[in-house]
């Protein structure tokens, strides 16, 4: 089995803190991707050099493409370059003659996409608007591509704007909210564009002068390969998005504005050292790994999920020297045979290499797809030689029950492949192991019903074990669990067993702290999957076995009106209190209606170490942790007003609601409440009753849940 390292915390806190900056990076481009596709294949088709233009290599011009990439007016010039000069030496004329497609989708719809992404991914709907305006202020102070600019004044927007909204929390006179909001948002957004256009944009055209020079330097040099030295072994460590869509992205898709190709798209993206390494794998490799290699090279190759060969890496990490030299020879042919492509390869497979690299000409596609065989053969050949070299060492051991396939985090686990590998304790205190037979057996403290494949970007690798599991679990005739698939940064906690790779699993742990963990060295094939289901299966029939247990329960359950809430337990205090009184008038509340013990009142104190329950819009909602099951009895709310707010943290509570849910039920109460208070009209009504009858009145759909 794998486990979770746990003896280098500083080392892993590091790790997980650039994984996370990473994710940031990548999370601004890859939401866009299909964007640049577009623009990419709209020049690939249209330029005068391109399938349609003027200049077509295959005479298939086509009379309008003047009119999609640019060109006319007063002026010879043509595209957007053109209108840009023409504009500046005062031709103003049919200056949207010019324009035409190319040029303002680079120019401005791909930055300020950017911008918007960054600035939700920070703050929201609202982060996104003001972190927009304030990107077009850049765009227009420096008058080219700016994609670092949207990636760095994007997310600072919305930060100031996220900042710039606490001032007045809490303090807006009900009616006034809208007035208020536009009215902030816009004149913050107004100063930053203007920043933008004055200070900030030529600060920015000025670091992309530098990096573009840098890049030009590398190539003139012949220096560009080494960059595979610390490229290759980041992606083995899950940086392969950050790397790939949060650096080498912005600075291709400048370079491919100018000369119509990037070789930039290629370092990361080409798939030649990932298919070499899983071939030798297929013909080299021993156990798990070389049974498992055909098929993952297939899903690597044409379906573009790298993160698939990483555990085969990590199994044998000398082989990341491989990758090294494949990646650079690679990188190598394209610098000195001029291979690009004219726009990123998202995923990274074959096909789309193929799609972005036909279109500077055939000649470019022949360079590509030998800069593929090549990384691909090199790779090969180091990899066959060093499991070779360690052949008899790695049979001796998968032998003796410690085989190397995902022991890069263990290498003294269980047999790997056998149904009997068992689950790993990855949760905090989601999960319990007992000894037993010699093995470690999990098993879960609550019932399963939403189980969540984690990785990076939230596709690719995790959306492929979320379809394995979720058809072994079909198979399994069990109903009522689903399984899904999203990117660690959007984990909220309502996840009850949560699974990723190894590398991933302490990002995971820290976004799902209370959710059971499982870490797989193989979403294709893991072990672990049956144990899953064996799980869920044991968990349907305990439930069908033991219905009159079920049935005494509920009726234990306390008295609580006509659902989880009652009028005695909704409260209007015009004064204010610290987050301890609040959370200990909660617990009270709780503990009077019979849904806890006194003992829950900690169980919330250590929530609020481990995790703030402010969830915004004036809300807080302090619960127990997982480990305080015991304490609960039953499902109940309690609702307290303080209209004097509440210091949580540093944010401003108005709304105080104890929650305690038994057997799940806290995840639809939450739902509830999450519908009320996501609508700033319900909260202004909430917040403008005036009597605890009038407020139970308005709350009164979460006893619906």
């Amino acid at each position: 089995m794998t486990t979770t390292s746990t003896a280098a915390p500083a080392m892993g806190g590091a790790r997980v803190r650039v994984q996370r900056f990473g994710t940031f990076l990548s999370g601004m481009i890859m939401p866009n991707i299909a964007a640049f596709i577009a623009w990419g294949f709209i020049t690939m088709l249209f330029i005068p050099a391109g399938f349609f233009g003027a200049d077509s290599p295959f005479g298939w011009h086509w009379a309008p493409v003047a009119e999609i990439i640019g060109g006319g007016g007063d002026s010879a010039a043509i595209g957007w370059q053109g209108a840009m000069t023409a504009l500046a030496e005062g031709e103003g004329g049919n200056f949207l003659g010019y324009v035409g497609l190319v040029g303002p989708m680079v120019t401005y719809l791909l930055p300020l996409l950017i911008a918007n992404t960054a600035g939700r991914m920070v703050y929201g709907e609202r982060g996104g608007v003001v972190a927009t305006i304030a990107t077009m202020g850049v765009i227009v102070g420096t008058n080219i591509p700016m994609f670092l600019g949207a990636m760095i004044m994007g997310p600072i927007a919305a930060w100031l704007t996220k900042k710039m909204d606490r001032i007045w929390d809490g303090k807006i006179r009900p009616g006034f909210e809208m007035l208020v909001n536009n009215f902030s948002a816009g004149i913050l957004g107004m100063i930053l564009a203007i920043v933008g256009f004055f200070a900030f944009g030529p600060v920015m055209l000025g670091i992309s002068t530098v990096l573009g020079a840098a890049v030009d330097w590398l190539v003139s040099l012949q220096l560009l390969p080494i960059v595979s030295i610390i490229v290759e072994p980041a992606k083995v460590l899950f940086l392969n998005n950050a790397i790939n869509h949060g650096v080498f992205t912005p600075l291709g898709i400048e370079q491919a504005t100018e000369t119509g190709k990037s070789l930039l798209f290629l370092i990361e993206a080409n798939p030649g050292p990932g298919i070499g390494l899983l071939l030798a794998f297929t013909f080299f490799g021993v156990g798990a790994a070389k049974a498992s290699a055909p098929g993952a090279a297939v899903i690597q190759f044409f379906g573009g999920i790298h993160e698939i060969y990483f555990p085969y890496a990590l199994s044998k990490p000398t082989t990341i020297l491989a990758l090294i030299a494949g990646g650079a020879a690679g990188v190598t042919t394209n610098m000195l045979l001029g291979g690009g492509l004219a726009f990123p390869a998202a995923p990274g497979s074959i096909i789309a290499v193929t799609a972005a690299a036909v279109g500077p000409g055939i000649a470019n596609l022949l360079v590509v797809y030998l800069s593929v065989v090549i990384a691909a053969a090199v790779t090969f050949v180091i990899t066959a030689v060093i499991l070779r070299a360690s052949r008899k060492r790695d049979l001796a051991a998968e032998e003796a029950g410690a085989g190397t396939f995902g022991a890069a985090i263990s290498r003294t686990e269980a047999n790997k492949g056998k149904k009997s590998s068992v689950l790993g304790t990855l949760g905090t205190g989601a999960a319990t192991a007992t000894a037993g037979s010699g093995a470690t057996t999990v098993t879960a403290e609550g019932p399963i019903r939403s189980i969540v494949f984690a990785c990076d970007a939230g596709m690719g690798s995790s959306a492929m074990g979320a379809s394995v599991l979720r058809n072994k679990i079909k198979q399994a005739g069990v109903e009522g669990v689903s399984v899904t698939n999203q990117a660690i940064a959007n984990l909220d906690g309502s996840a009850d067993l949560v699974i990723t790779q190894q590398q991933l699993t302490d990002r995971a742990r820290n976004a799902s702290p209370d959710a059971m963990h499982i870490s797989v060295d193989n979403f294709m094939n893991s072990p672990k999957y049956d144990e899953v289901v064996q799980m869920v299966q044991a968990q349907a029939e305990a439930q069908t076995r033991e219905p009159a247990t079920a049935a005494v329960e509920q009726t234990t359950a306390p008295a609580t009106g006509t659902g989880v809430l009652s009028l005695d337990r909704v409260r209007i205090h015009a004064g204010s209190a610290t987050r301890d009184e609040a959370l200990k008038e909660a617990a009270d509340a709780l503990v009077a209606a019979g849904a806890v013990t006194p003992d829950y009142l900690q169980a919330m104190h250590e929530r609020e170490k481990s995790v703030s329950t402010f969830m915004g819009n004036g809300l807080a909602i302090p619960h127990g942790t997982n480990d305080a099951k015991d304490a609960v009895l039953g499902s109940a709310l309690s609702v307290v007003r303080y209209d004097g707010g509440v210091d949580w943290d540093g944010d401003r509570a108005t709304f105080v609601i104890g929650i305690a849910g038994k057997d799940g039920d806290h995840l639809q109460i939450l739902s509830q409440i999450a519908e009320l208070f996501s609508d700033e009209d319900d909260v202004a009504r909430l917040n403008a009753a005036t009597s605890p009858e009038e407020l139970y009145d308005l709350l009164a759909a979460v006893n619906e849940a």
